[in-house]
Formats: structure tokens, sequence, C-alpha cells
């Protein structure tokens, strides 16, 4: 080998290298996390980062989804922290307006209970609605870390789980399972990813039994244990309504509704400005075009997550540039060229 091959391989390694500590870093909520929180200790929700595999079918194959854990026993916060960190997050406007106001009612009702004045009862339980990568996962983390904040929660976790983490195959097994997942979740918030797929698809389904259990123990442990159920916004609210227990503990629904082209850009700026990328002359606009030209069903682009995608493409190409160069500059591993985009779109070869 050669000196120039192996300055080439040096600097291959040197991108491979930057690219994975970006990401991995990226990867803690993409929707727009403050660059500040980059590289704590906390795991993905990613909208659309954040919630990798959420919003998707049960897996194929049956295998089995062990709970995530996120972010166990967390410190309490300061609450004007968590509060800035939320107005840190792009979009979400309605949401953002929502979990102010519940965060009012707590801290009023805590007052009352202080003062010794009779308080109505308070239901945390919440049902999150709204197409896949709208940033469901990330604001039950953010909820989470509130209640703990508030006082609320113990713990303080986030618990994610979907119907083959609650579910099991056999008659009686399926209490076990599910009372083994609600175990991890208190203190915590327990996530209830596509909850609709609970519902019975056959007489001899267990999906009734999970249910069951779940409302027993929010009853149970209504002092300690938060549950939040997601998924598409029509089978959530058949759900919720199909069943008496679930209607009448959960009556608290957030909207998550769909990123715009403005919004989704703003995630897009907000990753290169975490993983310092610079965008060429002209590249704005043309990740817009992407962006918009891959935005046909919002619904199947994956709002946030779809904007992952398209971010990761373009750096995939800008890698492939830089490793055809003999010398790279560290204005060259910064920069995102209108090569790069249009390579990652198909529109050059």
């Amino acid at each position: 080998m050669d000196k120039k091959d192996s300055i080439i391989l040096q600097q291959l390694e040197v991108i491979r290298s930057m690219t994975e500590n970006n990401l991995r870093r990226m990867d803690n909520d993409f929707w727009g996390t403050p660059f500040a929180n980059v590289g704590k200790s906390d795991s993905p929700a990613s909208p659309g980062a954040g919630e990798a595999k959420k919003d998707q079918p049960p897996t194929a194959d049956g295998k089995e989804k062990e709970p995530e854990v996120r972010e166990e026993e967390l410190p309490a916060e300061p609450i004007e922290d968590l509060l800035k960190e939320l107005d840190g997050y792009i979009g979400l406007d309605a949401i953002k307006e929502e979990v102010r106001n519940l965060i009012n009612m707590v801290q009023v009702y805590k007052l009352r209970r202080e003062h010794d004045l009779p308080t109505t009862d308070m239901s945390l339980h919440m049902v999150f609605t709204g197409n896949p990568g709208t940033g469901k996962t990330m604001i039950a983390r953010m909820m989470a870390r509130i209640y703990r904040s508030l006082g609320i929660l113990s713990k303080g976790q986030l618990v994610e789980v979907d119907r083959s983490g609650l579910v099991a195959g056999y008659v009686g097994q399926t209490a076990i399972k599910t009372s083994k997942v609600i175990e991890k979740a208190m203190g915590g918030v327990l996530f209830i990813d596509e909850a609709y797929a609970l519902n019975g698809r056959s007489e001899n389904d267990f999906g009734q039994e999970a249910i069951d259990t779940v409302l027993k123990a929010m009853e149970d442990h209504r002092d300690d244990l938060v549950v939040i159920v997601a998924g598409y916004t029509d089978l959530m609210h058949k759900f919720i309504h199909s069943n008496p227990g679930l209607e009448s503990r959960f009556n608290r629904f957030l909207e998550f509704a769909d990123y715009t082209t403005d919004e989704m850009m703003g995630i897009f700026k907000m990753q290169c400005k975490k993983g310092f990328y610079t965008l060429g002359e002209g590249v704005e606009e043309l990740v817009r075009d992407y962006i918009t030209e891959e935005n046909v069903d919002p619904n199947t682009f994956g709002n946030g997550r779809g904007v992952r995608n398209i971010f990761e493409n373009i750096l995939v190409q800008q890698n492939n540039r830089l490793a055809a160069m003999e010398t790279i500059t560290r204005e060259d591993l910064m920069t995102i060229t209108e090569d790069d985009v249009l390579h990652a779109r198909g529109k050059i070869d």
C-alpha cells in the first residue's frame, strides 16, 4: 500500500467515525431537543427519532418486543428547565399548550391539598393520537420527567411496550407477563404503542386480559403510575370507546398533527446544527423540494422520521463524495453540497 492509499484509508476512517458519532448523538431526539442536551444518557424517542419503530404494525415474524425502559430513576429536574426544553421542540404548538395546561392543573391541585381544600379526582393518564413520526414517544418521555419534577411520580422512567410485550400465547400467562411490565413501570410512565392492537382478534385472543390487568393496576397504583396509550387517531378513539373501563380512565386526548414543510425543514436544520454540518449555497431549497417530493402521504413518509431518513441519505452521499477526494479539509467534512442532495434524490448518478 503506497502513501496515497494510506492517507485515503485514514480519511475514510475519520469520515466513518464522525458520521457514526453524529448520528448517535442526534438519535436522542430528532424533533429538536436543544443542543445543550446532546450527549446526555437519554435514549431516543426519536419523533421522529425518539420514535424509531413506533406506530408500526406488530412484527410479522411474531417475535416479542421487549419492553424498553428509558431514563430509569431520573432525578427531579426543575420544572422551569423542562418547560424551556419543551419550548425548544420544533412545532407541536397545540401539544405544548396542553402540557402547560396539565402542569398548571397539577400545581393548583397540590396547592389545594396543602391548604386542606377539597379536590376533584385528577386523571393523569392520556391518549396520544396521530400519524407516525409526530413526536408521541418524545412527549411521553417528557411527561414522565414533568410528573417526576412535580412530585407526582417517584422515579420518572418511561417503559415503552406494544402488544407483543404484554400478551402471551397461553391461558393465564398474559396477566403474569403484563404484571411484570407494570412492575417495571411503577413510579413512572407505561407507554403502550399501537394500543388498539390489544383488542381481541379472535375468541382465543388474550388481549383483553392484558387490558384488564393494566386497568386494575391503574386503579391500585393511581398514586405512582401513569399510563399513556398511543396510535393512529381513528383506531385509538374506537379502542378507548369500546370499553367502559378504558373510557372512564382515559379522558385526556392529545392530538399530534402532521408537521408542515417549514417545520420539517426546521427539524432538518436542527440536525445539521447538532452534527456540525453546514448547507452550501442553494442546498436548503433542494432539501425543501426533496421533503415535499417524498411527503406525498404523511402517514407513509413518517413526518419527523421521514426527515431523518432524508438526512441520513444525504450524509451517505456526502461520505461517498468525500471518499473520492485526495485531501479533505475540516470545511469539507462539515459542508453538504447540492450534488449530495441531488445524488440522494436520484437526480444524478
